[in-house]
């Protein structure tokens, strides 16, 4: 999850968790770097609310919240940001539920889908990583726990729409779900600035991503695809 650091300048968050400890740490954190608090919510209908009242720069929810400790919190990110389009929104979960990240990114399909991320919890411990996911999210960018990637990768099948790209190219697509810009993908692959950019158009050909699309949703679009390519558990 390391790449170039984002810098939005302080910014307005809404907390959505049931944990009133974990609640009330991440108040603490994000007062004491700099941000600002506006809501700190404890279930689902109350965060639709509080991003509907504050239009949060991002807001950082728990995928289960009351009353069943289910989906709630995951149904709520969706709901608010069809309320309030384009909203950001960190998803923090206990465990890696892969069809929960995956209905989340699927509300940024469209072109200016706003910033999305989806952490394990164990990743707040890490501060400054966590501070630079938020702040990507916040910025617009995709960022992905490398556990959720993990999974998702697990024995393709022969169907496979990422079967066309290179081992590299694969690498590349997996950088740049982590949320990690060109020149942190060449650094980390001790590659060029230009291999990566030739890498990403080649990502883009190969997966028949609409030319007239800016940017960044054609990345978008390419990561979803990475994450969706069927695989088998066995």
């Amino acid at each position: 999850m390391t790449g170039d650091v984002v810098d939005t300048g302080p910014m307005r968050v809404v907390i959505a968790d049931d944990a009133v400890l974990l609640r009330e740490g991440l108040i603490r954190l994000l007062t004491e770097s700099g941000h600002e608090v506006v809501a700190a919510v404890g279930d689902g209908n109350a965060l639709v609310e509080a991003v509907v009242t504050h239009r949060p720069d991002v807001s950082v929810v728990d995928v289960r919240m009351p009353p069943s400790h289910t989906d709630e919190g995951l149904r709520a990110a969706v709901e608010a940001r069809r309320r309030v389009p384009r909203t950001p929104v960190l998803m923090l979960s206990q465990y890696v539920e892969v069809s929960y990240a995956d209905d989340l990114l699927a509300t940024a399909g469209e072109a200016g889908g706003g910033g999305i991320g989806y952490l394990l919890k164990d990743r707040v411990a890490a501060i400054d990583e966590f501070l630079d996911a938020l702040r990507r999210v916040a910025a617009g960018g995709t960022v992905l726990d490398p556990e959720v990637i993990s999974q998702l990768l697990v024995r393709r099948r022969r169907d496979d729409p990422l079967a066309a790209l290179t081992p590299r190219e694969r690498e590349v697509l997996a950088l740049m779900a982590e949320g990690r810009s060109n020149t942190a993908i060449a650094r980390t692959l001790v590659v060029s600035d230009g291999a990566v950019e030739k890498h990403v158009r080649n990502i883009f050909t190969k997966l028949d991503l609409p030319p007239d699309a800016t940017t960044h949703h054609r990345r978008v679009l390419a990561v979803l695809t990475h994450l969706r390519a069927p695989f088998s558990a066995g």
